[in-house]
């Protein structure tokens, strides 16, 4: 049972440290952005549909 527990171990080090292609810092950094973009921009849709929901829930439903 240890022994295929340290099998694992050095066979996951050996493909996360060999085979494992790692980005380069610039694909990382637009990637980066791109995730952030594309974040800010479904927020501000979500702002939108929320505000337009209460204008219209509010022009229904009067205090």
């Amino acid at each position: 049972m240890f022994n295929k527990i340290v099998n694992y171990c050095k066979t996951s080090y050996d493909e996360l440290a060999h085979k494992t292609t790692w980005p380069t810092r610039a694909e990382l950094t637009h990637s980066a952005m791109v995730v952030l973009s594309a974040s800010l921009i479904i927020a501000l849709m979500v702002f939108c549909m929320d505000s337009v929901f209460k204008f219209v829930m509010g022009t229904i439903y009067p205090n």
